[in-house]
């Protein structure tokens, strides 16, 4: 197995220095307005899947994720440094213990999207995880594969096999949700996901609002829930600024907030105490939905596709 996963990492990484080379840095300025059309609504928003109202009667859903990469973004470029490969296990060693116990101070549940590879380095993760009994655990890659570098749909579906074949295996369930690594798609991976028959992907940004991908103009039947990087924690994460702000707005309007955030980021100390603080605002407030991925999107085909 470990053969495997350095082999895989020795193809991403010769995949990347054979793209650094840009003939064309600026290809759209030789495109006519059909063509480009054609790019921008290739993968784009239907849809708006806002229901009128949520479970209970409650104002806001809200749904916390997790990227658990630890270490795969550095195993995946071949970056195999003590230190880099260090600062990834944490996420398994601290940061996923106490971002459990925080969830379950508040009893809140999450999804968690895992890359096979996470799971195969620290088995123990996914049944710490699947004990509280209310997370969900959905796709993140085989090795957080960068997949526009990786550029190669047989091998980008031979990951995708493997990693739902191996989580399915992990958890007893096959995963319904899907994240891209680094929330970068290849020009494979929507027919991909697709195929693969996912209730939902978590990836893209068209919307505050879960709403329904359109592949070529025309509906796909996929769900989208999206994110954002400023609500992402590897690059900023307020806790009580930004986190409260985008809570109270989606509360005003009756939407959805989806956070994402990685256990070997929010899960140290300080970040887990902005968290905390965080929940606990959300907490004050009546008629709030914690819900997982898989939960929102089951409610928003029922209520308003």
């Amino acid at each position: 197995m470990l053969n495997r996963i350095l082999a895989i990492a020795g193809l991403v990484c010769a995949t990347a220095t054979a793209q650094t080379s840009v003939p064309n840095p600026l290809p759209g300025t030789k495109l006519n307005i059909d063509q480009l059309k054609e790019q921008m609504f290739r993968i784009s928003a239907g849809r708006r899947l806002k229901p009128k109202s949520w479970p209970g009667g409650a104002k806001v859903a809200v749904a916390l994720s997790f990227d658990v990469d630890n270490a795969t973004t550095s195993l995946a470029r071949g970056q195999l440094g003590a230190n880099e490969l260090s600062q990834g296990e944490y996420g398994a060693i601290d940061g996923l213990p106490r971002i459990l116990r925080l969830l379950d101070k508040y009893d809140v549940p999450a999804s968690f999207f895992i890359p096979a590879v996470s799971d195969i380095l620290h088995p123990q993760m996914v049944r710490d995880i699947l004990a509280r009994g209310r997370h969900e655990i959905g796709v993140h890659g085989w090795i957080h594969e960068h997949l526009p570098t990786l550029n190669n749909e047989a091998e980008e579906r031979r990951l995708l096999h493997d990693a739902i074949e191996h989580l399915t295996k992990s958890t007893g369930k096959r995963p319904v949700g899907y994240r891209a690594p680094s929330w970068m798609f290849s020009p494979y991976t929507m027919q991909q996901i697709q195929d693969a028959g996912f209730l939902y992907d978590s990836s893209l940004m068209a919307s505050d609002d879960a709403y329904e991908i359109l592949v070529a103009g025309k509906p796909s039947g996929m769900i989208e829930l999206p994110i954002e990087w400023i609500l992402d924690d590897y690059v900023y994460f307020g806790g009580t600024v930004n986190g409260e702000a985008e809570f109270d707005g989606a509360y005003e309007e009756g939407g959805l907030l989806v956070l994402t955030m990685h256990p070997h980021i929010i899960g140290h100390r300080s970040r887990a105490a902005a968290l905390d603080r965080l929940i606990a605002h959300m907490k004050s407030r009546p008629d709030v939905w914690f819900a997982t991925h898989e939960q929102v999107a089951r409610y928003v085909r029922e209520h308003a596709m």
